[in-house]
């Protein structure tokens, strides 16, 4: 009876010290956890839009630190690593007896360390917690250590968080940021060679730097290779293979591509340690070389700035803001493609659009490229020669000045800036100064973006579409009447396709306008096809002059240069609409023939007639004609001009002129439509209605 209480009192003993044992041993685990905290901090990273590496910054200690995971790792690296360093890292909880055992048995025999037993989870206890003396009681306190990060997080945490934290010379920490600075890739492919140097950097990173120590970082990559336990996972004869490879004779820089916006992404989003973009890293890397060299072809204060747009989207796949970001001479610093400059004779084809939307002009219709004044204004060519009678198509295509103004002067100035503000885009004017001609010929700022904008809405169909600022989510479709009708639009696509490339350059299929600004200060060129559109702007930073710039011989070979280098295939435009063709000038209508306003602004007939005016229906009326017996005709009334009268609906016009006030049409189907009404001396007015 002693006997079996003595027993029950023992074992009641050994329990409470037991359980003590393991309460004092839990609380003083969470009174001093491990201090994971200190290896949380990561490089920002601005990602494309694929997830690949644009650019990087340093941690606020000046370290490169990458987040990685083992899924993004090269899985033989992985393999090599935990046979060279923890072969039963998935078997213990933080410490390896028998490694233990073997470490002790070969310090008592030679006398000296031979080989350590520290696992991956006491590495990483020793990464987080850094100590300068080698002593057992640091070595302890790292078992202890990993006994407690074992408790906390899993092997697959483990694993990450040695991936992230290990040193790999210099300021490289992790296996993402040694394999981009070492080998200039990604980790998720590496050879054999490649991986075995990366499993050997982190036992002695700085002895080992394979820019400074190259013999010694091969001599550490063989004795990789050498393990059996390696030599297992790599396969018979790799190790002999991966042994002929040099090592890495120099540190290569880390991604850093589109700076500017990845400032900009790195001040909005600092506490998010990463941000998406639109952009894709081929084109990106392809855009800044073509514009770094075309940069240092044309002087040394030059600069270059591209941008490319999705016009489905409204994303910016590539965007330059300048062609050198560290170069200060060029200032490099400052983002030309967002910066107001004038855009030279880029906006002509707007104009255009209106003049074939009023229906003032077809591509055939003659116009005077002569001298004119215009109240004072007396505009000229870029050559200061003047075509004489050429047509609306040669006019748009040779981007003759005399012409541009006279159309802007019969659409007015504030109905182009109507159209602009359909696609979101205000010029930057003169300071008190209302919208004038000289806005045909670049009197008026605007940014490289905002230029591309435009276009993309000529690319996208006429539906207008605000870019981003590449930052992911930032895009939006707009909500917004068409830029022009799909026959004005169709109209000035065709001339623009019809451009011939620079000298040197294939015809791509793309539609695109050149422009020289004021004084050679700027040169651009913007182009489309059914999908893209991409914008160039060549000048200085400092508005200074480049003699020899220009649009056409400058900037559009560069055009063309990115639209190739892009890699992306040409989207066709699209067809003309049903009905709409060139027409030869022999076959226009009698008022279409020739563009009949003088350069004063007044006709060539009589202008003691008031300019005719659409009085029914009014502009922006919702026109209900929808009956069961189908839509009926819509009643046009005018007043004013002078007969007889040509009404068009949609850019197309109606069967025959007629000297009356009054007409009929026959609408296609419900929604937006665009009537216009043309006087015999070529005066128009025009109405947007919705039927319904």
């Amino acid at each position: 009876m002693r006997r079996a209480r003595a027993v029950i009192v023992s074992i009641s003993s050994a329990a409470l010290l037991l359980g003590g044992a393991v309460f004092g041993i839990d609380t003083l685990d969470k009174a001093y956890p491990p201090p994971l905290d200190a290896a949380a901090q990561r490089s920002f990273e601005v990602l494309d839009r694929d997830g690949r590496l644009l650019r990087a910054f340093a941690t606020t200690e000046g370290r490169w630190r990458l987040k990685t995971t083992a899924r993004e790792v090269d899985p033989q690296f992985l393999r090599m690593l935990v046979a060279y360093e923890d072969q039963r890292f998935y078997e213990h909880h933080g410490i390896d007896p028998w490694a233990l055992l073997r470490a002790a048995s070969q310090l008592v025999t030679n006398g000296r360390i031979v080989s350590g037993a520290s696992t991956l989870s006491m590495q990483v206890a020793r990464l987080i917690e850094p100590r300068a003396d080698r002593s057992f009681s640091a070595k302890f306190r790292q078992v202890l250590r990993a006994l407690q990060i074992e408790r906390r997080l899993s092997k697959a945490d483990i694993l990450d968080l040695y991936l992230n934290i290990a040193p790999y010379g210099g300021n490289l920490e992790g296996v993402r940021a040694a394999s981009l600075a070492w080998f200039g890739k990604e980790p998720k492919r590496l050879d054999s060679a490649e991986a075995a140097l990366l499993v050997a950097l982190p036992q002695l990173p700085e002895k080992r730097r394979p820019d400074r120590f190259p013999a010694a970082a091969k001599e550490a990559r063989e004795r990789v290779l050498q393990r059996v336990a390696v030599a297992n996972v790599v396969g018979e004869g790799e190790a002999d293979r991966a042994a002929l490879s040099s090592v890495p004779s120099r540190r290569q820089e880390l991604p850093a591509y589109a700076p500017h916006m990845a400032a900009f992404a790195k001040a909005k989003f600092a506490g998010k340690g990463e941000a998406h973009s639109t952009l894709s890293l081929p084109i990106q890397r392809e855009f800044e070389t073509i514009a770094r060299h075309a940069a240092e072809k044309l002087g040394s204060h030059v600069s270059v700035a591209i941008v490319m747009a999705d016009s489905l989207s409204g994303e910016i796949i590539a965007e330059v803001g300048s062609s050198d970001y560290l170069d200060t001479a060029r200032r490099g610093f400052v983002e030309m493609s967002r910066a107001v400059r004038s855009p030279g004779s880029t906006l002509k084809p707007f104009i255009y659009g209106l003049a074939f939307e009023n229906g003032l002009v077809a591509q055939e219709t003659i116009i005077e490229d002569r001298p004119s004044d215009f109240s004072g204004y007396r505009p000229r060519n870029f050559d200061m020669q003047y075509q004489g009678d050429v047509s609306i198509r040669q006019a748009l295509q040779l981007s003759l000045n005399v012409p541009a103004v006279k159309l802007l002067d019969a659409t007015s100035p504030s109905a182009l800036m109507v159209r602009f503000r359909r696609a979101d885009v205000k010029l930057v004017l003169p300071p008190n100064e209302a919208p004038g001609l000289a806005i045909a010929l670049g009197g008026a700022g605007i940014s490289l973006v905002d230029l591309t904008q435009l276009y993309a809405a000529l690319a996208n169909r006429g539906n207008p579409v605000r870019l981003g600022d590449a930052i992911r989510g930032m895009p939006e479709i707009m909500e917004s009447d068409p830029l022009f009708s799909s026959t004005a639009l169709w109209n000035v696509s065709d001339i623009l396709s019809g451009v011939l490339p620079p000298l040197g350059m294939k015809q791509r299929g793309i539609a695109y306008k050149t422009g020289t600004s004021y004084g050679y200060r700027d040169a651009w060129s913007v182009g489309y096809d059914g999908r893209h559109a991409i914008g160039v702007w060549i000048g200085r930073a400092d508005n200074g002059a480049v003699p020899g710039i220009a649009g056409y011989a400058t900037a559009a070979p560069i055009l063309f240069d990115a639209f190739e280098k892009s890699g992306l295939p040409v989207t066709p435009m699209p067809a003309a609409p049903a009905g709409v063709a060139r027409i030869a000038h022999g076959e226009l209508p009698a008022n279409q023939r020739r563009f009949a306003v003088t350069a004063s602004g007044l006709l060539s007939a009589s202008r003691r007639e008031t300019a005719p005016r659409i009085v029914y229906p009014p502009e922006g009326a919702r026109v209900e004609l929808s009956g069961q017996s189908g839509i009926s005709p819509l009643v046009l009334k005018l007043q004013g001009g002078r007969a007889p009268f040509r009404w068009l609906a949609n850019g197309r016009p109606l069967p025959d002129a007629s000297h009356r006030r009054s007409s009929e049409w026959q609408p296609e189907g419900q929604g937006f439509s665009t009537l216009t009404v043309i006087d015999a001396d070529g005066r128009a007015s025009s109405v947007r209605i919705f039927v319904e």
